[in-house]
């Protein structure tokens, strides 16, 4: 069972036609039986995070602008230790620092958009939703493969499981129009003789990656092409693949990974899907006031407020996404494949027109309003105007003058410090 293999079970494509069976870029080894159990995605987690110590932080200034610049500069720090826990700050497009302690939420929301933007670098190729490694000479300079493998395996160390979607290779994936093309004709052949005709044009192509043969029967295209993917995306990448592989080894996860393959390829391979209303409704716990209580009934209506938000802003009819939502609230975009600890929760304001969340303990704050529209709108403003949609700790706003446009001062305090924005809208009654 040696690492390449390992590599190519786990994140390797796999060649797929719509129209025909599928067939495998490497071959299928069941590792299933090899592990243990008794073990879950969960307690592999926390074992390897057992390594990082709280006591001493590793800093990482980050601007929304550009995260993966202040990443770069944070993880090759000489300072730096994977051991260490992450202390991340954020600067907003005024270059206004977002002070306070990390406790979880902007470690979250940092390596959550990491995650995003390091999909779009150049050491993947092949359409959206279906990126491999690729060999970059200017990524290998800058041993971006090892850096990104650390990113990686740091990440699903802090509550974030990479975002990555699982690959199924087909000659779309190729991203070379003239090795594409070459790729369907020889694909698309009718007969032995026009396949050996594609053959002999496409020779110097096929030498290139070991797939050049004498062929007697047209069923013998699908292994040509087979085996020119399996080259196209693995053998040609392997001085990459092995360094990535170098940087994923951060804190024994690779390790982890080849010892039990079946828990935590979903870490490196997660198909993020689409999250619903109801999801997010049965993922927040309320925290009631007890039972007959005035309190207790204005908060059973924003319950359903916020229910009916929900399915608003699934059916596009707010302003924000339900994955907007979300962020808000945990500083993710998507639900990982662990869960989220800890748990989310709701709670209920009195104080505030306008929701309030503590990306650190997944909590979101409802305003007990009234009237639907008013929160609906509320709802609508406080998400859109927090800083990167996931930290705002407590909003208050303080109206100057009463008309049609109005100067709102909003103070977002995000643990211990207080940002102050001015921002005009219309108020809604």
């Amino acid at each position: 069972m040696s690492p390449k293999s390992k590599y190519a079970d786990l994140c390797a494509p796999c060649i797929e036609d719509e129209d025909e069976e599928l067939v495998e870029v490497a071959s299928p080894i069941d590792y299933k039986a090899l592990e243990d159990v008794n073990i879950t995605l969960p307690d592999i987690i926390a074992n390897l995070s057992s390594a990082i110590h709280h006591g001493s932080v590793s800093r990482f200034n980050i601007s929304r602008a550009n995260v993966w610049d202040g990443a770069v500069r944070g993880f090759r720090r000489l300072s730096y230790s994977e051991t260490n826990d992450m202390l991340v700050k954020f600067t907003d497009d005024a270059g206004i620092l977002e002070e306070g302690l990390d406790a979880g939420g902007p470690k979250r929301e940092f390596l959550s958009l990491l995650m995003k933007h390091m999909r779009d670098r150049p050491i993947f190729d092949g359409p959206e939703g279906h990126r491999f490694l690729v060999y970059n000479a200017k990524a290998v300079r800058e041993d971006e493969y090892y850096l990104a493998g650390k990113m990686i395996a740091v990440s699903v160390l802090v509550h974030y499981l990479a975002g990555h979607t699982s690959v199924k290779a087909t000659v779309a994936s190729v991203t070379d129009g003239d090795i594409g093309k070459a790729l369907q004709e020889i694909d698309s052949a009718g007969s032995v003789d026009v396949l050996r005709d594609c053959v002999i044009k496409h020779s110097t192509m096929l030498q290139v990656a070991g797939c050049l043969r004498h062929v007697s029967t047209v069923e013998e295209k699908k292994d040509i092409v087979s085996d020119y993917l399996r080259w196209y995306i693995i053998a040609r990448n392997s001085s990459v693949i092995d360094r990535f592989k170098e940087g994923l080894s951060a804190l024994n996860f690779l390790s982890a990974l080849q010892q039990y393959p079946t828990l935590l390829s979903p870490v490196l391979c997660h198909m993020e899907k689409k999250l619903t209303a109801l999801e997010l409704e049965r993922l927040f716990k309320p925290d009631f006031s007890p039972s007959g209580s005035n309190r207790r009934h204005l908060e059973n209506q924003t319950v359903g407020y916020w229910s009916d938000y929900l399915l608003d802003c699934e059916e596009s009819q707010t302003a924000v996404s339900v994955g907007d939502v979300l962020m808000f609230a945990t500083g993710l975009t998507s639900l990982p494949p662990s869960g989220l600890d800890p748990l989310p929760s709701l709670q209920f304001l009195d104080e505030s027109l306008f929701p309030m969340a503590n990306t650190c303990l997944n909590l979101l704050k409802l305003p007990m309003i009234t009237s639907y529209s008013v929160f609906k709108s509320n709802m609508d403003f406080g998400i859109q105007n927090s800083p990167g949609f996931g930290f705002v700790s407590q909003v208050k706003i303080f109206f100057k003058d009463v008309m049609n446009r109005i100067r709102w001062d909003m103070l977002v305090v995000q643990h211990k410090s207080i940002i102050v924005y001015q921002v005009y809208c219309s108020f809604i009654r």
